[in-house]
């Protein structure tokens, strides 16, 4: 009964504290936090310990697939450059360096474990800091490379921390421990890849959407407890997989499959995500209470957790310099790749016996690669840019995680696992609540976020163009002794298959500071007009079941056909 009540109280603190979030304008994970740690505080509530392992394995592998399935493919192969800067050299550089500080200004710690606490605090958590931006009109490239940061920094950091455990206990050689990091790293990667190859062809040949979910559910972990087994990064395995899935969704999957997925890992990310937070804040009276009478007080304790701070704010912003000056020659390094494939293309179609396949292939990247160039023009980062990525620069589920890994046996570990704590909790609220103030004061009219409508029109127009050719393809394509097929009904064929883009058309294109409400637009029109209509259906609808004179089978066909309705009413990507 206490577990069950405690899980009630949980589920409605988690969503209450997102409510309230949405209301004052203050991130969810940011109102968890606080609200944790004055729960934690209460007289009548004992202290909390989670076994890190329950994290560590039950709830990271979940919370990265989830993630990792919802981003494009296409912006992390863009951005792979500043997501390797950011995920894997900003992680080591300051995990060195915070190790670096801490034991010059406290020399009782060893240099290992400090090192080790600076691989703990160094990987950055995007949660808050994505849901802020999206909310604000963050540039979208901006909010691209923060979520692939947050993907790939785990398995650096959990890497990095290893490798100074290992030094803890005396085992530490440079050359076998980058021999270790790349295995670690290659081993992932083959891990993750098949084990995507393999659980998407299953669930490709499943029809049954609960067998389906079912399935989903488990290949986080399926991916994660191999490449563990291996000594392999398990949580880079897992982003593996989950960029695989997203990646060959849209064509391996049913559409039932695809929106059941998106539901489920949307319903299990929230959950998981903010009921970390709120455990973050639970635990510090526990924290603190393991630290007792050290030499390293609490005063001490938080005056270090602050210089960490500041030096966290410092490597990221110092790195973010090379960083963007790197990114300037991004421009002609796609126009010579685009102009190489065209000249490739052309020679392919020049030849006597030209290779048709081989033609293609060259065209396509050369579409794909001018596209990769018009991306670039349009979103090219500057100093804004690296402005907000250097203030982006949260702590959390993870930090938490790996501080509470530590053996037993490590010197102040609860002095480390607290100063983690402090840290994460600091740059939370910190960041947190000035981000929406930095990204106001950098973009007062708005920044280029979102599709815009000519974007979405000319979009909408390749579609339909494909549509209608199809039709009459299929048209021509008939078999002499085959009944024609009735003009009405090829009206009706090509009005669905513009009213299944009807959708889109809500888009509010790039977004400014806040978005406010402005004059209804047809389009705006169009769907409350059409959810009048639909909610008188569904009201009668109602009445006939109430009075029976229809059949449940038949009641059942209405009411799926009018939410099928409603989902197709519903904006892509609307709350």
């Amino acid at each position: 009964m206490e577990v069950a009540l405690i899980a009630v109280i949980a589920v409605v603190v988690l969503v209450g504290a997102s409510i309230l979030g949405g209301r004052i304008g203050i991130a969810a994970p940011l109102v968890l936090v606080v609200t944790g740690i004055g729960v934690g505080y209460l007289p009548f509530v004992p202290l909390v310990e989670i076994d890190p392992e329950v994290i560590l394995l039950g709830v990271l592998p979940p919370l990265l697939y989830a993630a990792a399935v919802n981003v494009p493919l296409v912006d992390f192969r863009r951005n792979i450059r500043p997501v390797v800067g950011l995920s894997v050299l900003l992680v080591i550089i300051t995990a060195v360096v915070v190790g670096a500080v801490l034991h010059f200004a406290v020399p009782t710690i060893p240099l290992p474990v400090a090192i080790a606490l600076g691989a703990v605090i160094s990987p950055t958590d995007a949660v808050a800091a994505t849901s802020i931006g999206k909310r604000l009109g963050m540039p979208d490239r901006v909010v691209a490379i923060l979520e692939g940061e947050s993907l790939v920094n785990d398995a650096s950091s959990l890497v990095l921390l290893k490798t100074a455990i290992a030094a803890v206990a005396g085992g530490f050689m440079f050359w076998d421990a980058a021999g270790s990091f790349a295995f670690s790293v290659t081993a992932a990667i083959v891990v993750g890849g098949l084990i995507g190859v393999i659980t998407v062809w299953i669930r490709s040949k499943l029809r049954n959407p609960v067998y389906d979910t079912l399935i989903s559910f488990t290949v986080p972990f399926v991916s994660f407890i191999p490449a563990e087994a291996m000594h392999a990064s398990g949580v880079l395995a897992v982003v593996v997989t989950g960029l695989y899935t997203g990646h060959h969704a849209a064509r391996r999957f049913s559409a039932t499959a695809r929106m059941n997925e998106r539901l489920n890992w949307r319903t299990v990310q929230f959950a998981m995500e903010n009921g970390v937070f709120l455990v973050m804040g639970l635990q510090l009276h526990a924290l603190v209470e393991h630290v007792g009478e050290s030499p390293l007080r609490l005063p001490h304790l938080a005056l270090i957790s602050l210089g960490l701070v500041a030096v966290l704010i410092g490597c990221r912003a110092l790195f973010m310099v090379p960083l963007i000056a790197s990114m300037r020659g991004s421009v002609d390094r796609y126009e010579q790749r685009s102009n190489g494939f065209t000249r490739l293309a052309r020679r392919a179609r020049a030849e006597e016996r030209p290779d048709l396949r081989r033609a293609e292939r060259a065209e396509r990247l050369a579409e794909r690669t001018l596209a990769d160039l018009e991306h670039e023009r349009s979103q090219r980062l500057g100093w804004r840019d690296g402005a907000v990525l250097s203030w982006s620069g949260m702590r959390g589920v993870v930090t938490l995680a790996a501080a509470q890994s530590i053996p037993v046996g490590v010197p102040y570990r609860a002095q480390v696992i607290l100063i983690a704590f402090a840290v994460a909790v600091i740059t939370l609220l910190l960041h947190g609540l000035t981000l929406p103030f930095v990204i106001n004061k950098l973009w007062p009219n708005g920044s280029k976020s979102g599709a815009s409508s000519a974007e979405l029109t000319a979009l909408k127009g390749d579609l339909m163009e494909a549509a209608d050719s199809a039709i009459d393809d299929a048209l021509a394509s008939a078999d002499e002794d085959q009944r024609p097929v009735p003009e009405e009904i090829v009206k009706r064929a090509r009005a669905s298959a513009r009213n299944s883009l009807t959708p889109i058309t809500l888009s509010h294109g790039a977004t400014g500071g806040l978005l406010l409400p402005s004059e209804e637009t047809p389009a705006r029109a169009f769907i409350r007009l059409s959810r009048v209509a639909l909610e008188a259906q569904r009201t009668a609808l109602l009445d006939e079941r109430a009075l029976g004179r229809y059949s449940s089978p038949a009641l059942r066909a209405a009411e799926l056909a009018l939410d099928a309705h409603e989902t197709r009413l519903t904006p892509p990507g609307a709350e």
